[in-house]
């Protein structure tokens, strides 16, 4: 029987992360034109106000997440927030919880920071992405961080107690 997956920091560029993001690159890259797609490569991953996360399951990395501390800007009325990025579940995991654990993880290392505001970017043909985050209480907002209002993208926001 599979082992119920561990979720712990992990490098970004551990060779098995890297591979997994590498699939989300591709599916990404199906879904949207490159200027749309806003992703932060394993350079910009290992940055100090990254927190970075794999879920593991039989030596495997079955799933990642990511969030980056940001300072208040206008779009938040100058409240600093975590963005939830780099967020993946290999499909034969899915529907198992692991997105949710992962979620769950990134708002505790914000807490734990004294963030109480989580946002995010998605893409508007993520429905499986939309459902998670709708799912873990996240809610619909504006555009925020730059990203441009463009059609493709989704943006949602919790408040964390």
């Amino acid at each position: 029987m599979p082992s119920s997956p561990i979720i712990c920091r992990q490098r970004p560029d551990h060779p098995q992360v890297v591979a997994l993001l590498a699939r989300l690159d591709d599916y990404l890259a199906s879904l949207y034109p490159p200027e749309a797609n806003h992703i932060l490569d394993a350079q910009a991953l290992l940055a100090p106000e990254v927190d970075f996360f794999a879920a593991w399951a039989d030596d495997q990395v079955v799933g990642t997440a990511a969030v980056r501390r940001m300072s208040g800007e206008p779009a938040t009325e100058g409240q600093p927030y975590g963005e939830i990025k780099r967020m993946m579940v290999a499909p034969g995991q899915r529907g198992s919880g692991i997105g949710g654990r992962l979620v769950a993880t990134l708002e505790g290392v914000l807490r734990s920071h004294g963030v109480m505001l989580a946002l995010l970017e998605t893409g508007a043909h993520q429905t499986e992405a939309m459902r998670l985050y709708e799912r873990c209480g996240y809610g619909r907002r504006a555009p925020f961080g730059g990203y441009p209002d463009n059609g493709l993208s989704l943006f949602y926001a919790k408040v964390l107690a």
